[in-house]
């Protein structure tokens, strides 16, 4: 019987890993995985990571919440800078603060890497990231996949989705209506949205991502652009239990333009201060550098607000000590008023 070295390439048996994908180092990724996914267990879960399913047991009757979101081209300058330990805070973040906006309780998550080829090691810093959204957001990691897919996927390439299921906790308390104030919850950064125009400007304006500029204060521009999604979870859910809130909003992709309209009855507006908070320097920076113009600016970005809620004018004071013991900056950036045109936000 001829060896495997004696074998011509038409003759040898075929296996999967001639193919790209490496059982063994999918099977390796899964070992590495389950210690740190034992860390995010509530008292609900049954079962977790390794099995066919996750087991959630609901222990009282209710409505469930749920949400997929992914991290979007946020990913390409985690892989330009093989830098793989944050970006899975992000995809927790975008689902958990989607499920608070609604008035849920995060319960578990489930994530979804592809990749061109699984490397356990990379792995492992991925999933450690979404440990660390899961226990900032008090939500347990139940299970999720790797897929290894060399045909689909160029070399260095992968994709994060994530799915969040939630619990509603929260009703609002009493209707939205004139006079009621804005609060805006600072961001962090970025958080997960615009980076195809962000990368659009670093691209024709020749910008490194290993250099510091007078904008990024200490860190690379590559380090400060991957600054993780802030999560809102437990600070509103301490918000919600000592103020009464009419009504939240995760401002994601379509900005404060969007996000904020989506939760007011339609004959109400919100009417939004531009000069009653201050964006960050880097956030100031990349709109002059593009040029950006600030109706496109605020429709693509965060604008330095990732979270607002809608209060009386009475629970504005309370509302802003309780998010300063949580670390949060907060800001009141406009009021409702009666609607009177087209939906949207007026800027004051």
């Amino acid at each position: 019987m001829n060896s495997d070295k004696d074998m011509t390439r038409e003759n040898r048996p075929l296996r999967y890993q001639d193919a790209g994908v490496d059982i063994d180092k999918g099977n390796e990724a899964v070992n590495r995985i389950r210690p740190w996914a034992l860390k995010t267990a509530r008292k609900e879960v049954l079962s977790g990571v390794g099995g066919f399913a996750g087991a959630f047991e609901l222990q009282e009757s209710g409505v469930l919440l749920a949400g997929a979101d992914g991290v979007g081209s946020k990913l390409i300058i985690a892989e330009a800078l093989q830098q793989f330990d944050t970006i899975g805070i992000d995809l927790v973040a975008m689902n958990v603060n989607d499920i608070l906006a609604q008035g849920g309780e995060p319960l578990f998550f489930l994530d979804y890497i592809a990749t061109h080829q699984i490397i356990p090691e990379q792995i492992e810093l991925l999933v450690k990231g979404i440990v660390q959204g899961c226990l900032e957001s008090g939500c347990a990691l139940l299970g999720g996949e790797t897929a290894e897919l060399p045909d689909l996927y160029q070399p260095n390439h992968f994709d994060l989705a994530g799915f969040c299921v939630g619990r509603l906790v929260h009703e609002p308390k009493g209707p939205v209506q004139s006079g009621d104030q804005i609060l805006g919850i600072a961001s962090s950064g970025f958080h997960s949205n615009g980076y195809a125009l962000l990368r659009r400007i670093i691209s024709e304006r020749h910008l490194q991502w290993d250099q510091v500029y007078p904008a990024t204060g200490e860190e690379t521009l590559g380090q400060a652009l991957l600054t993780p999604t802030r999560i809102y979870v437990k600070a509103v859910q301490d918000l919600w239990q000592r103020v009464s809130i009419k009504a939240m909003a995760h401002i994601t992709g379509g900005g404060l333009i969007e996000n904020v309209p989506r939760t007011l009855p339609p004959d109400l507006t919100a009417v939004i201060d531009k000069s009653s908070w201050t964006m960050s320097p880097l956030m100031r920076w990349f709109q002059e550098l593009g040029p950006v113009t600030d109706e496109e600016w605020y429709r693509t970005f965060n604008a330095g607000i990732g979270f607002t809620v809608v209060l009386a004018p009475t629970d504005i004071t309370l509302a802003q000590s309780i998010l300063a013991q949580h670390g949060l900056a907060s800001f009141v950036i406009g009021h409702i008023a009666a609607r009177q045109g087209k939906r949207g936000v007026i800027w004051a």
